[in-house]
């Protein structure tokens, strides 16, 4: 059967941070959906809670499973949200497990500081799009720059959702992952804090750091991530190979 993608947005953007990834498994041949969490893109009527967000992460996987093996990729906030549900109570129908930009546990004086900072830009006139679009024009490539706002920003969830984040247990939720594993940080991301943390916590995991880039790995090296898919892709397509009957 064939791979399907499930790919999770990051904070305050949408499913259209994906455009290059789509493009790519189109291209591949490769099913794949990008869901909205609640409070974000066609759902920002919406208020964001822990729970629908899972709900829906846990639908798209179950959903995507009917047709083939299901690879999970989440960015930031994506990223924590997969980890969390890979590694619950009950183990989710998925094959493998992209996490990107997100080894930093989300609690304490960090989430603290984030929760700061970002109130402070939204404080800002304009709410800090200025900002926001000069940082993406200095750092982005054109070919990918209008990805993450082309779904609208979700800045009124912004601190709700960063709130509910620490009620993950993510390093409960580490060590109870068995699938293949992929952490994949920028050089320069400051959600690397606790990166040797998380390696410790799921030492099968394989981490993959891509130089000269920030947190916003997937659009500012879109072609570097989309290798990573590929051999996520490849190691869960061997892996159901393996595990098949001969005939």
């Amino acid at each position: 059967m064939t791979v399907q993608i499930v790919l999770v947005h990051g904070i305050r953007t949408s499913a259209t941070m994906w455009r290059s990834q789509l493009a790519f498994l189109e291209s591949i041949g490769a099913p794949a959906t990008a869901i909205d969490l609640p409070g974000h893109g066609t759902r920002m009527h919406e208020d964001f809670t822990l729970h629908e967000a899972l709900h829906t992460i846990d639908a798209a996987v179950r959903d995507a499973g009917k047709r083939g093996p299901v690879l999970l990729v989440g960015h930031s906030m994506g990223g924590l949200l997969t980890l969390a549900y890979a590694g619950g109570r009950q183990r989710p129908p998925i094959a493998g497990l992209i996490a990107a930009s997100c080894t930093a546990l989300p609690r304490g004086a960090g989430l603290a500081a984030y929760r700061v900072i970002a109130g402070a830009v939204n404080a800002l006139p304009d709410r800090g799009m200025w900002l926001t679009e000069r940082i993406l024009s200095a750092t982005i490539p054109l070919e990918t720059r209008g990805d993450y706002a082309a779904g609208g920003y979700a800045l009124d969830m912004q601190d709700r959702a960063l709130r509910t984040l620490s009620g993950i247990d993510v390093a409960t939720a580490l060590q109870r992952i068995t699938i293949p594993l992929w952490f994949v940080n920028g050089q320069f991301d400051q959600l690397r804090l606790n990166e040797s943390l998380f390696r410790r916590l799921a030492p099968h995991t394989e981490l993959v750091v891509v130089p000269r880039t920030t947190h916003l790995v997937t659009t500012m090296r879109p072609r570097v991530f989309n290798a990573v898919l590929r051999l996520a892709i490849a190691t869960v397509e061997a892996a159901g190979s393996s595990a098949s009957p001969p005939r």
